[in-house]
């Protein structure tokens, strides 16, 4: 299954495409969308959902995983990576792909296998399991792909149990 991973923002949104089963995975491409300077929130979510629209066009996922926002203390931020992250799921719906939200834990639970992890383990973590001999660069870009892997270890999970029952 080839899944399109989204680390959601208004400034840089990373997105990270993985494919595999669960259990083997390989990177397919990585990257960020970053609005030019000086553009306005509207023009900003305008230019993330046709970068997505290029990105799914040109990969074709299955699938689509977005990390849903972080909401400690700055609220204004959460606002923000939800503006993005609705970005996120429009562009994908609009190709009628599934999508699946995850929260920054069960991210980091599932690819580290610690909910606490710090950001820089994570992205290690990320770099381990696809056989990268770098992290991806940006960081956005790498959490991406977390939140791909993430999805796709959810996936085979969900089919160990459904072949036990």
């Amino acid at each position: 299954m080839r899944v399109l991973g989204i680390d959601p923002g208004t400034q840089v949104m990373g997105y990270g495409v993985v494919e595999g089963d669960g259990e083997e995975l390989a990177l397919v491409d990585c990257g960020a969308l970053t609005p030019p300077p000086g553009y306005e929130l509207g023009q900003r979510l305008y230019f993330l959902f046709h970068g997505l629209a290029e990105v799914i066009a040109r990969h074709r996922p299955q699938e689509v995983a977005v990390e849903e926002p972080f909401v400690h203390k700055n609220a204004r931020s959460a606002l923000a990576v939800g503006r993005a992250q609705a970005v996120a799921i429009l562009a994908a719906a609009a190709q009628n792909l599934p999508v699946a939200c995850y929260s920054p834990r069960q991210v980091k639970l599932r690819v580290a296998d610690y909910g606490a992890s710090g950001k820089e383990q994570v992205q290690e973590m990320v770099r381990l399991q696809l056989g990268l001999a770098h992290v991806p660069q940006p960081s956005d870009a790498a959490d991406a792909l977390a939140v791909a892997i993430c999805h796709l270890r959810g996936g085979r999970v969900a089919e160990l149990l459904a072949e036990e029952g």
